[in-house]
Formats: C-alpha cells, structure tokens, sequence
C-alpha cells in the first residue's frame, strides 16, 4: 500500500501541498468543509495575486482556479463538504460529511486550515453591539459574493490589507469611506495598497487612533474615535464623534489551530507552533504550512510555502526523509517580530530559507545571523516595515552543527 498523506484544508496552501505531495510520489487526500476548492480566495475579486507564482497578475478566483484545475486533472483524493473533527498523535484524522463521519490513520498530515480574523469581541470593543459592526473579511463575502453593501457611511478600524482593500471596493461601490484607523503610529498594510486603495481615494488614515465607543441600538449610528499614547492606551479627552451606519474591522489575523491544541505542539515566543526548516512540527509527521502556521503577506508566498512542506511530508510519508542526528535552534532576536523556522536539522536541503518579520519600521539598518558570538550574514536593508515578510536563504555549510548554540537573527541600526 502507498503512502498515503492527509491535507487539511483546500485554499491555496492545501492545493499546492497536495499537488506537491503527488508529485513526490506519495498518495494525497485533500480534506475541504466547503462546496469547492479556493477558500477565501473565492470572494478576493481584486487583482495583484499570481505575480511570483504564475508568473501574471491574476484575481483571486483566477488563482484558485489556477490551482483546482490542476488538482482536477491529478490523482488528489478531493473530498468537499468533509469537515476535520479531531487529529490524534498517531496521524488518525476523524472527519465528517454529508455521508457520516469516520476515521482514517495517515503517514503524514499537512494541516494547511488557513486563519481567522479579529472580531469586536477580541479587542473588547465598548459600546452596544448592533448591527453594522463586522470585519473587514465579512464586508469582502457580502459585497463581492453575495452583492449586498453591507452600509453607505462606513469607517474602517485597521490598516491591514483586507481593510484596505475593501476601503476602495466599498467606495467604488457607491458608499462613503469616512477614514481608517490604526492603533499603531504607521499602518499595517502593504504600501501599495495604502497608495492604491487610501491615497488615490481621498480617504484619510489616522495613525495613533483607535475606536473607544460603538453607539446604536439595533443599527450603528456612530463610533468614538480617539488618540492613542505610546503605550497604545486611548489618550482622555480625544475623543471625537463620528456618525456611520457601518464599522469594518481589519485588525489581525490569526493561525485557525484549534485542532492542533490538543496535540500539546511546541510553539515559539510568539505563540506560533514550531517548526523545522522542513516544517514539520514537534509531532513526527505533523506538517504546517500558509496562514495556519504565520500569517502571509502575498498567496504567492502561501503556494510555495506549501509546496515545499507537502513535499517534505511525502518524503516523511515514504520514508525517503534524510535528516542527520544533530540540529540547531532558531530564535528572533532584537528587533524581529517571529522567525521561521526554529530549528534547523542537519541533512536535508543544502539550505534554510528563514521567513521573519520586524517588530517594527526601521530604515538604514542590518539584519544580521549569528551563531555565539560569529556573524554568519549581514544583509543591509533601506527599509524593513512589520506589513512586508523579509526571506533570506542560508546555506547549511555555513553552521556549525558540532556547536550547542542557537542561531539568532537580529535587526540593528546601521552604524
């Protein structure tokens, strides 16, 4: 019998890794709760997504297409409609469907689930809760799946893309986009959607704001908007009154792992699960990849991050892994928001290629690898911004694999 390797999840990420794992030579059964393939790329009808990947600018739907095509055309045991209930430590995977529910082992899991936005009640938004407040990813499904304006006088809280994006959809549509706020004193989002989606427009952003109250009883009639601090606390006195029918909110996004919680997985100082560089988790056989394990900036980044763990899970699955007895760990140090991946085994790839993020803007500044007191790489950036992902390939003759020590990527001023 084959090996036979589960994927969890059928957006972008689960697509690329089945494909991958097919490829390898291992048996792929791609798990989806939805009626189709695509996931939240469905209802992203904008542009700006396939450049790296396909190699042309493409629409979300473009993209997903792009790849359930080529899952069609493939061997991929695709099950719609079949939600993961549970996954145990010894890769038995229990799911559900139309049919009934039933348990199948595995020889490996890439669990690929996606990510889930913030709602009002994360934030601890004051206030009613009527109608009218929603996030910025619900604003997305009613408006372009569904082709319902969720309001007409709007206000967005956060700058992450999805938020701005949707400012030049609503406004496109017809409603007035009020402004955006950002809690922190830049925004969060690409630059070029603060350009494309807030500049072109006229829509203001306000950094250093937050919202402090919600007003309305069945529908939103108004929201609070008020300055921040340094330590990010709503600053008295600031308040100003500002009448909409609609509050969006685009404030984080976070790794969809409440299948994984019971598998007691090692996790970062982040609180991210942790994985090697071929992104297997502290379970043997357990493999994450996309937004489950880190929030992405780009689709493009989620493809082929996926490929790379669906291939490494069939390998597992085969038994064709070549990992030698000795690793090193991986950690963020100064100035670095997460790193990815935390440990390093010897073997493998001839190199690692560390995803990371600063903890914040910087400009003229290095970002530096070290092993003990020896620097590895220095990279000089002009700019590095929290929104963008940094990657840097290290090849794996350059470590010290007899050393007991940690390798540390820092963020430093240019000196």
């Amino acid at each position: 019998m084959s090996a036979r390797v589960a994927v969890i999840g059928g957006g972008a990420a689960g697509m690329a890794a089945a494909l991958s794992v097919i490829e390898e030579g291992a048996e792929a059964v791609l798990f989806e709760k939805g009626t189709a393939l695509g996931g939240i790329l469905n209802q992203c009808i904008h542009n700006g997504f396939g450049l790296t990947y396909f190699k042309e600018e493409l629409t979300g739907p473009e993209f997903a297409e792009r790849l359930a095509s080529r899952v069609r055309e493939s061997r991929i045991d695709v099950r719609l409609e079949t939600a993961v209930i549970s996954v145990s430590k010894e890769l038995v995977v229990t799911y559900e469907n139309p049919k009934g529910s039933a348990s199948e082992m595995f020889d490996a899991i890439v669990y690929t689930s996606g990510s889930l936005e913030r709602s009002a009640g994360a934030i601890a938004l004051p206030g009613e809760r009527p109608s009218g407040i929603l996030t910025a990813g619900q604003a997305q499904l009613y408006l372009n799946h569904y082709g319902y304006l969720p309001g007409k006088n709007v206000f967005i809280l956060g700058s992450g893309d999805i938020g701005l994006i949707m400012a030049r959809r609503l406004t496109l549509e017809g409603a007035k986009v009020l402004g955006v706020a950002e809690l922190c004193p830049y925004p969060n989002g690409l630059n070029r959607n603060i350009v494309q989606c807030l500049e072109d427009f006229g829509i203001p952003l306000y950094l250093s704001h937050t919202v402090t109250k919600a007003y309305g009883r069945k529908r939103l009639g108004a929201i609070e908007l008020s300055e921040v601090g340094e330590d990010r606390r709503p600053i008295p006195g600031t308040g100003v009154k500002i009448a909409c029918d609609t509050l969006v909110l685009s404030i984080g996004l976070m790794p969809l792992l409440s299948l994984l919680r019971p598998l007691g997985l090692k996790k970062n100082r982040s609180g991210q699960i942790e994985v090697d560089d071929s992104f297997m988790s502290s379970l043997p056989g357990l493999f994450l990849a996309g937004n489950a394990l880190h929030v992405h900036d780009l689709v493009d980044n989620v493809a082929l991050e996926a490929e790379a763990a669906g291939r490494e899970a069939a390998r597992f699955a085969l038994g064709k892994r070549e990992r030698g007895d000795r690793h090193l760990l991986a950690k963020a140090g100064e100035g670095i928001g997460y790193l990815i991946p935390g440990l390093i085994e010897e073997g493998g790839e001839e190199s690692v290629l560390f995803r990371f993020r600063s903890a914040r803007p910087n400009k003229d500044c290095y970002i530096e690898f070290f092993q003990g007191d020896k620097t590895i790489k220095k990279i000089r950036k002009p700019t590095v911004i929290p929104s963008e992902m940094e990657f840097v390939r290290i090849p794996k003759k350059l470590l010290d694999f007899n050393q007991e020590t940690t390798i540390e990527v820092r963020l430093c001023p240019l000196s």
